[in-house]
C-alpha cells in the first residue's frame, strides 16, 4: 500500500496577506482559492516541483497561527536559493549546518553557521518563517540516500 504525503494544513491569521506571500514572494504555484461560507475558506498552493502541496485559509485547523514548524523544502543547491529567496524580500537565516552533523535541533541550538563540512547532502539548512511565523526549513539535497 503506497501511502503518499500531499497536503500539509498550516495555520494563519490573515488569509489574503499568507496568499500574497507564499505565490507572489515565494513563487508557490496557486491551485485552489475555494470561499465557501463565512468562516470557512480553503487556500490550496504548491512549491515549485514538488508532488505535495500546503493548504491554509479559515476554519481549517485549531492551532493557533505560526504554529507550523520544521517543515521542509528540498533544494540541489542551498546558496543560490538563500539567495533568491533574499532577492524576493525574504529573510533567511543560513546556511548553517547542526553541530552534530546531523539534522538540525529545534529552536537554533547547535547551528554552525555555514554549509555542512565537505557538503554533505541532506547536512546543510537554511530557515525562514511566513508572516505568521510558521518555519520553514531549505535542506540541500544533491544524492538522494538508497531507496529514497
Amino acid at each position: 500500500m503506497d501511502l503518499k504525503l500531499e497536503v500539509v494544513v498550516i495555520p494563519v491569521s490573515d488569509v489574503d496577506k499568507a496568499k500574497e506571500f507564499y505565490i507572489d514572494k515565494l513563487g508557490f504555484r496557486p491551485d485552489a482559492d475555494y470561499p465557501i461560507q463565512d468562516g470557512y475558506r480553503i487556500v490550496q498552493v504548491t512549491p515549485p516541483g514538488s508532488p505535495a502541496s500546503i493548504i491554509f485559509g479559515e476554519g481549517l485547523t485549531t492551532n493557533p497561527a505560526g504554529s507550523a514548524q520544521g517543515l521542509h523544502l528540498i533544494v540541489t543547491d542551498i546558496e543560490e536559493a538563500v539567495r533568491e529567496l533574499t532577492a524576493r524580500g525574504i529573510d533567511v537565516d543560513g546556511p548553517f549546518h547542526d553541530a552534530t552533523g546531523a539534522f538540525h535541533h529545534a529552536g537554533g541550538t547547535h547551528r554552525v553557521p555555514g554549509l555542512a563540512p565537505e557538503r554533505t547532502s541532506y547536512g546543510t539548512f537554511a530557515s525562514f518563517a511566513d508572516p505568521d511565523g510558521n518555519e520553514w526549513f531549505l535542506q540541500e539535497v544533491t544524492v538522494r540516500a538508497p531507496g529514497r
